[in-house]
């Protein structure tokens, strides 16, 4: 409700909280003791003016009701006396007239009651509108003040209709409104309230006063007017006082502050000013905080960020530019002032970006980098400009990109290094962070070779790189010497990681010296046998033939010409003879492609031929003796294909690079056997970087999102009465792409199980490795076995180190996964009766072992649930007392379950100082979720959730958001709520999920609980508002598809998730992502049948994502029923220019056709 604030009255303001009722001074009586809540003259008001006020109104409407019967009658006489009068010889009243005699031909006089009942209403609205303005209050205020039963006018200053937001409000003095009270409460009847429809608006333009509601285009003109002003409220600045959280006291406003004042927001808390007014106070703000802290990188990005906002308000482009012009040179004079500060860096460049064109802004770039080599932020962001510029994108000129990166980083950390080697200080933390980085611009180039189409490359460089890294023997070489030996490592006949017999470089080096000195020994004990030295001598042979061949050195380059020229003409040859055989198969050479590829259906055989050679050909070939082309022997076709995908050690050299710190090596093990699809236990937090570069380059679904989305679709198609009409699967036609492959899960066993001897007991690789060996013997033989597949593979790792507890921990996990729960328990009770014989630094992981166990029994399906529970209770309280652990005989005592929760409480205790600190394990972790599981067991739900929230409170936020075992601990937390979701209230688990989504947004775990949440207890569009309002605050490719898949899966409104795909590739940061504009066509082509948009889109990705082969093949198989031969023929040349690699030519398929028919 908002008056005109324009008319200030003289009288002072009485502090009140209900302003509608007036106060009486003389009827209050405040006293110290009593609050100010209760001491408001509402509630000693003498109600007798209202009763006066509410009794008057039955009298004023009967004379409203007399004066409109005696209208109504005399409405009636003059209708009569019309129809006396002779009608009007006018067309279009004839047919009126004529229409109206045949109505009441009829006998229908509906009509002519509906008309006179119209009539009756708008008399009454024009006599109470007259009398309104003609009351006490009309002569004091220009403008009514009126109760709307309606939204109020200033929600749409908040972008939205939603009825939760709360609108703006003046607060006026109550005794202004004493003169309405007769009349306010007159409007609150819905069927009488009239009012101006312009009350409301001040006199700002008279071309924006119109009728309309507040959604209308001249009230929305209003609200963008640069001279309509705003009443804001302030928070005190440097207030001594705390307000209370339950009671905000609102104070009258007693003067407005003006525009020349500084001091005035400092002074009031409430301020008037428009928007012109608002840009030239912050601006002052702005400039004066810079001033004073030319060092404070958020002053700065503040005040470039605000520049944003006033270019949004303008409606000329030039203003826009002239805007963005001064963002620049903000952010230029903040990068003067700190030169190495990257995030200001950030901010310039894309502000340039703006600006400039391409070769400008590469220019820059290049001069940035030259200055701050040594940054992985500023790389990062570089290799990304470059590779979303179509017009510029090459893969020859990525590679050189991306090997400038990779050195520039090695060198500085090996500058750093040996700072740090030279001090004998520990590694510190900015040096591990700068080999992260390291490793995740490799792990990019790695990705961009993938997707390009060569991975036989992006394999072979993964191998190099770990075996340069993990296995360099140990010596102290320099970098150059380094290269040297492991040149001849890759040379030779070796197996590399994930090959089969693969030893590391380091003891294969061994082993070739070993040969070697075995060899010299060898060659020396027969010299011994044939005699003594004789002296230097050679044979004359052997000088004959040296001379001679000194001498025929002329006659060796005329032969080699010769042989040339036989190539050639060899070569000619067999072009001449592939043509006749192309013109006796009906194909014209000399015709050209467009000539001879007329059939659309042929380009799509063509990408599926592609497609299928790319899923096969991913592993480097070897060069074998004798395999290879002879320069002086004639080509052999299969010979020079291998040869092409050989990988010499040319090809490697530019990326290779050493790791000195466990966590970057560590970090380049892990994302290698994601990179391939293999199964892999939590390890890195959401927010960190490697994550969000892997989630922004996707092309298909990894594991990690993909089953948590077809989890989350089945619970969608269960809460709807029907099944769902689409299935998330048909969207990409088969979504998770080429199917993990028997021969990738042997590469990423072999590779797992040699990495283990640089990691030894490393239980995240040993199940990476198990996990393996199950999916390749599952695929290998799809029969039954009575053990679980990875049987044989963990009792030969056991077998060779019968210590590692972990190990069996992980191989009884995966027994009690197949169903196989008496294996499982023997190998749990095996490790945990042996717990006492090992080192203490053992016994450290015996919380993962009881709290694998534990969980184990509770999943197991086969037993009794109540057997279950008595078992779990019994390994947890063995946990929990620190008792020694025995078999299971019956459900724990009361006594046991006592000691084993005060043992819980002061063991989480004892963790308190090492959290504290930030050092959180593994281990830890699982101590605090067994206590909680103990508690959900013995207490209930809310014990167990109550220990965790303890928990965190041990931890600073800041530290939480970078730590993916308090995210693992967090997405336990939300588990234990929904299995017992039907015992508690919606907004205890509710408020968890948001909660934890501020602190990690892009998590997928947390992503699936909102939704299935939402859908049981609150409503769509709810959840669609969390959706909106993430995207808009912290949005993330994540986001995006939950958003997608869950408005996809209800067959939601076309427009919604049209806006949903517009929004999300209009944003910078993911207009480059595949896997949004593969899901864009592919929704397009399966679900709204429209292969023009979808051929329109399709344009948009590829100009986007000029790399990805997946995007380009997507348009040969999905819109080749659009798109015309011609067309594919020229994305085809296009992809070669941009030097994708293409395996099969399409002369192969025209042969295959011809051959077939």
């Amino acid at each position: 409700m908002d008056g005109n604030g324009d008319a200030v009255d003289d009288q002072p303001l009485n502090p009140s909280l209900f302003p509608l009722f007036p106060a009486a001074a003389s009827t209050v009586t405040s006293t110290s003791s009593i609050p100010q809540w209760l001491s408001n003259p509402s509630f000693t008001t003498d109600l007798s003016l209202i009763n006066d006020a509410v009794y008057s109104l039955p009298r004023s409407l009967d004379d409203v009701q007399e004066e409109d019967a005696q209208e109504e009658e005399e409405n009636e006489a003059k209708q009569q006396e019309q129809e006396k009068l002779p009608h009007s010889y006018e067309l279009l009243e004839e047919e009126e007239e004529e229409q109206e005699e045949e109505e009441d031909s009829d006998g229908d006089k509906y009509g002519e009651r509906k008309r006179k009942k119209r009539s009756k209403r708008r008399n009454k609205k024009k006599k109470i509108s007259k009398e309104i303005g003609d009351s006490k209050f009309k002569s004091i205020h220009s403008n009514d003040y009126y109760f709307d039963s309606h939204p109020d006018h200033d929600n749409l200053a908040y972008g939205s209709l939603y009825r939760m937001d709360v609108p703006r409000y003046k607060l006026k003095n109550p005794e202004q409104l004493s003169g309405y009270m007769s009349q306010g409460f007159y409007g609150l009847t819905h069927r009488f309230s009239t009012y101006d429809k312009d009350a409301d608006i001040d006199a700002l333009d008279t071309k924006l006063k119109s009728s309309g509601r507040y959604w209308s285009p001249n009230n929305a003109a209003l609200e963008h007017h640069k001279n309509l002003k705003r009443l804001r409220r302030y928070p005190p600045k440097n207030s001594s006082h705390a307000v209370p959280a339950d009671f905000i006291p609102l104070s009258d406003i007693e003067s407005s502050p003006h525009r020349g004042d500084e001091s005035s927001i400092s002074n009031n808390s409430v301020i008037e000013e428009s928007w012109e007014d608002e840009v030239l106070r912050r601006t002052r703000e702005f400039n004066k905080l810079t001033r004073e802290h030319p060092h404070d990188e958020k002053a700065w990005v503040d005040f470039a960020e605000f520049q944003e906002k006033v270019a949004s308000m303008q409606r000329q482009k030039g203003v826009r530019l002239q805007t963005l012009e001064k963002k620049i040179s903000i952010l230029e004079k903040a990068t003067e002032l700190n030169p190495d500060n990257e995030q200001i860096l950030l901010f310039l460049m894309r502000a340039y970006q703006k600006r400039d064109n391409t070769d400008v802004l590469i220019g820059r770039w290049e001069n940035v980098l030259m200055q701050h080599s040594g940054s992985y932020v500023l790389w990062r962001e570089f290799l990304h400009v470059v590779q979303g510029e179509f017009s510029r994108f090459k893969v020859s000129d990525m590679r050189k990109m991306y090997a400038h990166a990779i050195q520039a980083l090695s060198a500085a950390c090996n500058k750093q290094f040996r700072q740090i080697h030279q001090t004998s200080k520990p590694t510190d933390s900015a040096m591990v962070h700068l080999e992260l980085g390291l490793v995740d611009i490799f792990l990019s180039l790695c990705r961009l070779e993938w997707q390009t189409g060569h991975q036989e490359l992006a394999t072979a460089l993964f191998q190099a790189e770990i075996e340069f890294s993990l296995f360099c023997p140990s010596l102290s070489l320099n970098e150059p010497s380094k290269q040297r030996l492991f040149k001849h490592f890759w040379d030779s006949d070796g197996a590399r990681v994930g090959e089969e017999g693969a030893l590391g470089w380091s003891v294969w080096l061994e082993k070739e010296e070993e040969n070697r000195q075995r060899v010299m020994k060898e060659e020396s004990s027969d010299k011994t046998d044939e005699g003594g030295w004789t002296g230097w001598s050679e044979p004359l042979s052997k000088c004959k033939e040296s001379s001679t061949s000194l001498e025929n050195v002329s006659h060796d380059d005329a032969a080699v010409e010769d042989f040339h020229e036989k190539i050639e003409n060899e070569d000619i040859k067999q072009e001449d003879d592939t043509e006749s055989l192309l013109k006796q198969l009906g194909i014209d050479v000399d015709a050209g492609v467009d000539g001879e590829v007329k059939d659309t259906l042929t380009w799509a055989r063509w990408s599926e031929e592609e497609s299928s050679r790319d899923s096969a050909q991913w592993m480097p070939v070897r060069a074998k003796s004798g395999a290879v082309t002879n320069f002086y022997e004639e080509p052999n076709e299969e010979v020079d294909e291998q040869f092409m995908r050989e990988i010499l050690y040319e090809d490697v050299c530019e990326y290779l690079f050493s790791l000195s710190s466990t966590e970057a090596r560590l970090s380049l093990v892990f994302q290698f056997i994601d990179f391939y699809g293999g199964k892999i236990s939590s390890w890195v937090c959401t927010n960190s970087s490697s994550w969000t570069e892997k989630i922004l380059s996707l092309e298909e679904l990894p594991d990690c999102i993909w089953q948590n989305m077809r989890r989350l679709q089945d619970e969608l198609n269960k809460s709807q009465s029907m099944s769902g009409e689409f299935c998330f699967e048909f969207l990409f036609d088969g979504a998770r792409g080429i199917p993990q492959r028997t021969e990738m899960m042997k590469f990423l066993r072999n590779a797992a199980l040699l990495c283990l001897t640089a990691f030894p007991r490393n239980h995240i690789l040993e199940e990476a490795a198990l996990l393996a060996e199950e999916l390749f013997v599952t695929r290998m033989n799809s029969s039954s076995c009575s053990g679980a597949p990875c049987q044989s593979l963990a009792k030969r790792l056991l077998k060779r180190d019968r210590q590692d507890l972990l190990l069996c921990g992980i191989y009884a996990r995966r027994e009690a996964f197949y169903g196989n729960m008496d294996n499982a328990r023997r190998v749990f009770d095996m490790a945990l009766l042996s717990l006492a014989g090992v080192s203490l630094d053992l016994q450290s992981n015996s919380s993962l072992l009881y709290l694998w166990y534990a969980e184990a029994e509770l999943g197991n399906s086969n037993g009794s649930k109540s057997d279950s529970l008595s078992r779990a209770m019994h390994i947890l309280s063995c946990l929990g007392s620190s008792a020694t652990y025995g078999p299971f005989n019956s459900h724990p005592s009361s006594l046991q379950l006592l000691r084993a929760r005060q043992g819980f409480k002061e063991k989480i205790n004892s963790l308190r100082s090492k959290w504290v600190r930030g050092f959180i394990d593994d281990q830890s972790v699982a101590l605090v979720c067994a206590a909680a599981l103990f508690e959900d067991l013995a207490a209930g739900w809310a014990a167990g959730i109550e220990i965790i929230d303890d928990v965190f409170t041990m931890v600073l936020p800041e530290r939480r958001s970078q730590s993916h075992h308090l995210e693992y601990l967090l997405n336990y937390y939300v588990r234990i709520l929904q299995r017992h979701r039907e015992q508690f209230t919606l907004s205890k688990a509710w408020d968890a999920v948001t909660h934890g989504l501020q602190i990690y947004p892009s998590s997928p775990e947390l992503f699936k609980a909102l939704v299935e949440i939402s859908c049981l207890y609150t409503t769509p569009n709810k959840l669609r508002w969390m959706f909106d309002e993430h995207c808009h605050k912290k949005p993330s490719v994540v986001v995006w598809l939950f958003a997608l898949i869950f408005e996809i899966s209800r067959s939601g409104s076309l427009h919604r998730i049209h806006g949903l795909f517009e929004r999300a590739l209009a944003n910078d940061k993911f207009h480059n992502s595949v896997i949004l504009w593969r899901l864009y066509v592919a929704y397009e082509i399966n679900v709204v049948h429209n292969p023009s948009a979808a051929r329109r889109i399709f344009f948009r990705a590829i100009h986007a994502c000029p790399w990805s082969k997946k995007l380009w093949l997507d348009g040969f198989l999905k819109l080749n029923s659009i798109l015309t031969a011609k067309e594919l023929s020229d994305l085809q040349e296009v992809m070669r220019e941009k030097e994708l690699n293409l395996r099969t030519d399409i002369y192969e398929i025209l042969l295959q056709d011809e051959i077939l028919s």
